[in-house]
This record gives C-alpha cells, structure tokens and sequence, in this order.
C-alpha cells in the first residue's frame, strides 16, 4: 500500500509541474532559453537510457519467467513497438500547429510577449480562430499526452520506487514548457493570468488520472506477464516522447550543441544512480 501512494504522488508531481511552467510565465521577465534547452536535454537522456538499461531488460525478465526464453524475448520486443504505435497515434491525432510539444523558439517567446494583441499574432501562429483557440487546444492535447506517461510514471514507481522518482523527474521537467505553451497564448489572449495558470494546471491532472486508471488494472491482472507488457510499452513511450519531443525541443530552444550536453549529462546521471540504487 506505501508503494502505491508513492506511486501516486510522483505521478501528481510529474503531472501537476505543468503548472510551473505556466507560473513562470507571469513570474518572470525573460525566458531563460539555454537552460531550458539543456533541462529538454537533459530529460531525454534519462529517459531513452533508462528505458534501454533499466525497463526494457525488466519487461524482458518478466516476460523470460512466465512464457519462457523466445517467446518471452519476441513478447518484449512486441511490447516496446507497441508503446511506440500507442504515444505515435497519439501524436498523430493532435493537428500539427495545436501540438504543445513544438516548442517556441527565442525569436517566438519574444514576438508573443511584445505583442498582447491576438489579431497581430495570426501570421505567425497559423490560427485563424486566434491565441485563445490555440491555448485552449494546446491544453486538450497536453492533456492526451500525459495520460500514458501518468501510467508510465505509476506502473515504473509501484514496481521500483527509485526507478519511479526517476523517470517523474525526468518527466516533470519536460512538462515544464507545455505549461508555457498553454499560458502564453491564453493570457495574451484574455489578459487573465488566473485563467491562463488554471488552465494549464488542469492539463497536468491527466498524469494521475493514468494512475487511477493504471492503478485498476493492476488489481484486476496483477502477473508477471502484465508487469512484462506494461514495462515495455512504457520503454517505448519514453524512447518515443525524447526523439519525437524533448530532442527537437531541446535544439529549438538552445545554440551549438546545448542539447547534446544536458542529453549526455542526463545519460551520465542516470547510470551512476542507477548503481548508486
């Protein structure tokens, strides 16, 4: 029963740091681009290495003891691509230029905070229907995507609370500009801050309500082949988030090679620890 209550309050901290990204919006003057290039960056690297060392061999451990050698192995392999398959359909049905994930540049950030007016921001948005549309959207669609990363978070920390603090800390950080990409527009928009930190806010409530949802699942088929499947669709989500989101982000946001520092730092940090552990 700890277990699961640790479980549940790293993935409400995972989910709910949408919300700092919201809040830092209002609370400061100037975006600070080159750290948050080498925080994407940094996000990544843990999660793509844990995922290979880590999660992976463990669906394949769990996989190995309740069907045996190949079919436990080929069931491994199946399960990380179909992590890939689910976060990639996902993805796909969020409209590009509403997909919170394609990050703001320096030069973007800039235009929209010197310019509080919705109709003067068209061109640059793409939106016919305006900022307030465009927050609205973003919120709806982090919302979508942080439903599987609150399983991922949940199912990691119930089975290894360390590996599970991991991986929410990995993940807290890259909610951190989805919160921005929901506040900016809609406060721009409205001129409401309240509004704008709502909003975001809510959209991170998707994380523990994987949890939930993991949670029930889990008391329904609690084996050694559920924990397999699981592990490696969550392998393949987190591989997924860091090449299709964090990486790109992380180059948008930095200059030279800002991303491959915080990405190697970030593999580096989540080796030691995990001998550490």
């Amino acid at each position: 029963m700890n277990n699961v209550i640790l479980a549940f309050i790293l993935t409400l901290f995972a989910g709910l740091s949408t919300g700092i990204g919201s809040a830092l919006v209002f609370f400061t003057k100037k975006t600070n681009t080159r750290f948050l290039s080498v925080s994407l960056g940094f996000s990544a690297g843990v999660m793509i290495y844990v995922s290979f060392i880590e999660i992976l061999p463990e669906a394949e451990e769990s996989l190995i003891a309740a069907l045996g050698n190949t079919k436990g192995e080929w069931f491994a392999i199946a399960s990380f691509f179909l992590g890939i398959l689910i976060i990639g359909v996902i993805d796909k049905l969020v409209p590009d230029f509403e997909n919170p994930h394609h990050a703001y540049n320096k030069k973007a950030l800039k235009e929209i905070r010197d310019n509080k007016n919705p109709e003067n921001n068209k061109n640059f948005l793409g939106q016919d229907s305006g900022l307030l549309r465009m927050g609205t959207m973003s919120a709806l669609a982090i919302t979508i995507h942080n439903f599987p990363e609150g399983i991922a978070t949940f199912v990691s920390a119930l089975n290894d609370p360390g590996l599970g603090l991991t991986i929410a800390l990995a993940i807290a950080i890259h909610n951190i500009p989805e919160g921005v990409s929901v506040s900016i527009p809609i406060f721009y928009a409205t001129g409401n801050k309240k509004k704008a930190f709502v909003l975001s806010f809510l959209s991170g409530l998707a994380e523990p309500l994987g949890a939930v949802v993991g949670f029930m699942f889990l008391k329904i088929v609690l084996n050694e082949m559920f924990f397999g499947i699981i592990f490696g669709a969550v392998a393949g989500i987190m591989v997924f988030i860091s090449i299709d989101e964090l990486l790109p982000s992380s180059r948008k946001y930095g200059k030279g090679h800002q991303e491959i520092y915080g990405f190697v730092a970030g593999m580096l940090v989540m080796a030691i620890s995990l001998i550490l552990m």
